[in-house]
């Protein structure tokens, strides 16, 4: 059985090292430190977005996060599903979509207008649970900008 839990301060020390082998998958740099401190921010502020651990059977397994934009285009809260990591004995198993079928019922109880999110490329197994979730590719490109000074 799945179940979530709303990530509290007392969690962060476990949800940093999913977080570090969630971006070692993609060879992506993590300072743990900022990390834990940007937890600390994160968790404080309500207005941020919301985290839960995942649990299978009660162990966990790992942890969702939503953060939130306020939007004039779509007339209110939207949501960017900021990071989806499950342990990699976990996948494949149907939990994903319990992950998503929670955050549905959470963006609905939130009032979200729209949830966005990113994917890697090559990651077509995630690629395919989203799109099963009713996930569609947005016709819009996703840019960036890191700003510097000018």
């Amino acid at each position: 059985m799945t179940t979530f839990k709303s990530l509290q301060h007392s969690h962060i020390d476990t949800i940093l090292p999913m977080m570090q082998d969630f971006y070692a998958i993609d060879g992506y740099p993590i300072d743990v430190e900022v990390s834990r401190k940007l937890f600390e921010e994160f968790i404080a502020d309500e207005k941020l977005g919301r985290a839960w651990l995942i649990y299978f059977n009660d162990e966990i397994v790992g942890y969702v996060i939503l953060t939130f934009i306020f939007s004039f285009e779509y007339k209110g809260t939207i949501a960017f599903l900021d990071e989806l990591y499950l342990n990699e004995k976990s996948r494949g198993k149907g939990i994903g979509k319990q992950v998503l079928d929670f955050i549905h019922k959470e963006a609905l109880l939130l009032s979200l207008k729209i949830i966005y999110l990113e994917v890697e490329g090559h990651n077509e197994m995630a690629q395919k649970l989203y799109l099963s979730k009713d996930f569609v590719v947005h016709n819009r490109k996703l840019m960036k900008l890191v700003p510097k000074p000018l």
